[in-house]
């Protein structure tokens, strides 16, 4: 009897434990589920804001893109402000994000808005500015460069002859010029000298002219 009794005592804990366990699991499941939505709402905004990021620097370079942009990376444009900034609103939150306008960008002046417009692209997808060491050239700094060629490491065009007189070249560091290469062809970049000429990019359209 003693034994029949301490056993079933037993049984009894055993079975007051069950509901125990079971409201554990249920805390378990509920605290997934919230996180999983938390991170969902994580990632959600993180898009919305590269979205935005992306189409303020399309509207640093072209506001009347800026809509296209927006809607390119899933999200509608609320508002934008064109001053000494870019200044813009999207939908999904609302998320907002600013950009140098192109004013403001001195490695930009000179260039023709195509080719602006692709740098844009390029910084949209990279998430960074692309560093120009070489932009416009006015045609005494080509002649300059021309007149020094033997000391340049890449080929010169003669003055009057090179994009970079035109607004449609830029050249930017050696050691950037893998990460452009990943996103330079989405972006509407060429690299048409591959060999004797990497850091020069041009637009796709274009003639491959130093």
């Amino acid at each position: 009897m003693w034994r029949a009794d301490r056993m079933c005592r037993g049984r009894g804990s055993a079975g007051q434990a069950l509901p125990l366990v079971a409201a554990l699991c249920w805390l378990v499941a509920i605290g997934c589920l919230a996180l999983a939505a938390l991170g969902a709402r994580v990632v959600s905004h993180a898009r919305t804001q590269a979205a935005a990021d992306a189409t303020a620097l399309a509207g640093a370079v072209l506001p009347d893109d800026a809509a296209a942009v927006a809607a390119a990376n899933g999200v509608t444009l609320d508002s934008i402000r064109v001053d000494a900034a870019v200044d813009v609103v999207v939908s999904g939150g609302p998320v907002a994000a600013g950009a140098a306008a192109v004013s403001a960008r001195r490695e930009w002046q000179g260039l023709q808005p195509a080719l602006r417009a692709a740098l844009a692209r390029a910084e949209a997808q990279l998430g960074e500015r692309i560093p120009i060491s070489s932009g416009f050239r006015t045609r005494a700094e080509q002649e300059a460069l021309w007149a020094n060629r033997h000391t340049n490491p890449y080929p010169v065009a003669v003055p009057g002859t090179s994009h970079h007189e035109l607004g449609l070249a830029v050249d930017v560091p050696l050691g950037f010029v893998p990460r452009l290469l990943a996103v330079a062809a989405g972006a509407g970049l060429c690299q048409p000298l591959p060999v004797t000429d990497p850091v020069h990019f041009i637009l796709c359209v274009l003639r491959p002219v130093p």
